[in-house]
């Protein structure tokens, strides 16, 4: 018996679509960060993007904010601080907690950086229509929350809004 035969339709359009939706990302990531510079992590990207859109944050937030695990954050933001990128800074109420901000140097990397990536993920999403585009976002934002949709033949079906 094969696996495959012990998978329910169900589980099996489950797998179907994360397989391709993980190829999809990957791929995408893996072609529209090719305008990161040399060393430069998507990670760090990211971590720089959100300092530059949110302000200094916590690094516990800033982990939150990327889903990465406190840990691989600190690997992260000690290798942005040792390239003068970042800046940390214990708060003074409490010293467990590290606030992250941009340095003048960092903020002057990042908004060079953003347009470029920005342009490039526009070139990789122009695959997809506007309105592709939005739906797929609305997709995304609702599995990653994992809220289940209630069956559109149960009576908690609702109209499209």
């Amino acid at each position: 018996m094969t696996a495959r035969s012990t998978t329910s339709s169900a589980e099996a359009a489950a797998l179907d679509a994360y397989v391709k939706l993980m190829r999809a990302a990957e791929s995408v990531t893996a072609r529209a960060h090719t305008v990161l510079p040399e060393g430069v992590t998507i990670t760090q990207f990211a971590a720089l993007e959100a300092l530059l859109h949110r302000g200094p944050l916590f690094q516990s937030e800033l982990a939150l904010k990327l889903l990465k695990s406190g840990g691989n954050l600190t690997l992260v933001v000690d290798n942005l601080e040792r390239d003068g990128l970042v800046a940390r800074e214990r708060d003074a109420q409490d010293r467990r907690r590290i606030a992250v901000a941009l340095t003048p140097k960092g903020r002057k990397f990042i908004t060079g950086l953003f347009p470029k990536v920005a342009a490039s993920l526009a070139r990789e999403f122009s695959a997809l229509t506007a309105a592709d585009q939005a739906t797929l976002a609305q997709l995304c934002k609702q599995l990653g929350r994992g809220v289940p949709v209630p069956s559109a033949a149960g009576p908690a079906a609702s109209p499209a809004a």
